[in-house]
């Protein structure tokens, strides 16, 4: 087990705890199961699963804010086998396969502010951090989304960046660089305008493209423009919908170049649009009797992504619709989360459950 990530970890939390309030810092974990069966899949008992620890320490002050989480799982969950090649005195070779822990630097920010007016807060973020437009986990965020994959909570868009943001109200844009490799040759810039009102109704809207790419190298320019809407008809009744396009630009750039990187994904072909959208319906399972002790929410979702088989390369069929319905019950600090979603066809039927059991 890599107990030195643990200890350097512990060593961080215990710094920032001893130079900071005690109502400021908090340790923050929980422990997740989660297991998928898809209907088509019959060799095996469950299609997919595991079991993960997240543990971490969050510092909130009037400046500044901070995380750091790490994320645990055991050598038997999703580990691939690594290879120890030793060689004896006589020069003979022997390799050796042991699954081996697996222990993620899943977050780790700092987010400095500053308040300007009565209404008006700029901040400073840098670190790893996660985006997510998701509702019932399964669609959306098509900025940072990668479109060929499917399948449940598909909703970890990481980002390794510089972040400036400003807050007016209830308004929020932010505008970050970040980068994909140490030396900054490979990274995008991304813009996101959060909007509140003072009636039901948010709206985001973002733009991404892969603009550091060319600074130093011959690449394709992918840009992605997306909106996002949710408006509440009745408490616990509400729409939400999310629409994107995804256009790489058709540029007369040599691909032999001693300095060309592929676009992040494969599908990015010149030329070519997507335009993947969904829609989503919350409803109000609170206000109807027997149903509200069995659910905290319940929610239905249709997606549409052109060309979905094309996109994917796939020869077996796939279709350009999915749908899937969630439901979360809530009972105390733990969550218990529920789908029935469509995979590669809308006929193929896929279960999932996850429980997540807040230690802290």
């Amino acid at each position: 087990m890599k107990y030195g990530k643990i200890a350097v970890a512990l060593a961080l939390a215990g710094v920032v705890a001893a130079n900071a309030d005690d109502d400021a810092f908090n340790l923050k974990g929980n422990v997740q199961t989660q297991v998928t069966k898809s209907i088509n899949d019959k060799d095996n008992n469950f299609s997919s699963g595991w079991i993960r620890a997240n543990v971490g320490g969050q510092y909130k002050s009037e400046n500044l804010d901070g995380t750091i989480m790490l994320r645990i799982f055991a050598p038997e969950f999703g580990n691939k086998n690594v290879t120890d090649v030793k060689t004896d005195d006589d020069g003979n070779v022997k390799a050796t396969k042991s699954a081996q822990d697996k222990i993620l630097a899943d977050l780790y920010w700092a987010n400095y502010k500053w308040g300007v007016t009565e209404n008006d807060q700029v901040n400073l973020k840098v670190g790893r951090w996660k985006t997510d437009w998701s509702q019932s986990t399964h669609y959306g965020t098509y900025v940072d989304k990668d479109l060929t994959k499917r399948g449940l909570w598909m909703r970890d868009y990481s980002h390794n960046a510089l972040e400036l943001g400003w807050k007016h109200g209830q308004n929020q844009l932010n505008a970050m660089l970040a980068t994909m490799d140490g030396n900054a040759n490979r990274g995008y810039l991304r813009v996101e305008d959060d909007m509140k009102f003072t009636f039901p109704l948010e709206v985001k809207v973002a733009y991404r493209g892969n603009l550091i790419d060319v600074v130093q190298n011959t690449a394709y320019l992918t840009h992605r423009v997306a909106a996002y809407g949710s408006f509440s008809i009745i408490p616990n009744l509400r729409l939400y919908s999310e629409y994107a396009c995804i256009y790489t630009q058709d540029d007369d750039i040599s691909t032999d170049a001693p300095n060309y990187i592929a676009p992040e994904s494969k599908y990015f072909k010149p030329g070519i649009y997507y335009q993947p959208t969904y829609v989503g319906l919350e409803l109000p399972v609170r206000l109807v009797p027997v149903m509200n002790v069995l659910l905290s929410n319940l929610m239905v979702e249709g997606e549409y992504i052109n060309d979905r088989q094309i996109m994917t390369g796939s020869k077996k069929e796939i279709d350009d619709w999915a749908w899937t319905v969630a439901l979360v019950r809530n009972i105390g600090k733990s969550k218990l989360q529920f789908s029935v979603y469509s995979e590669d066809e809308v006929s193929d039927v896929a279960l999932a459950f996850r429980l997540t059991s807040t230690i802290k």
